[in-house]
């Protein structure tokens, strides 16, 4: 875990939406926007059309999920 953010902490499941659920990986965040861009930075997935990446974001305990769309030239998400 990062200094800092040891309470604010959360575990979610992350997998691009091409693939299924079962390829996800846990990744820890303070939000599901922060866990999408620290799962793209371990996984370096491939991007989709226009150099953007749509990915699959659950929260561990409540099962909440959002999808993002990530450009991979800026950084910019939005939601799927």
């Amino acid at each position: 875990m990062r200094a800092g953010f040891d309470t604010l902490q959360r575990q979610f499941t992350v997998h691009a939406t091409a693939e299924a659920p079962s390829r996800g990986r846990k990744v820890e965040g303070v939000s599901f926007e922060d866990a999408a861009l620290h799962f793209l930075e371990d996984a370096h997935p491939e991007a989709d059309v226009d150099d953007e990446v749509q990915l699959m974001v659950e929260d561990c305990e409540t099962g909440e999920r959002h999808c993002f769309r990530i450009d991979l030239a800026t950084g910019e998400t939005a939601p799927c």
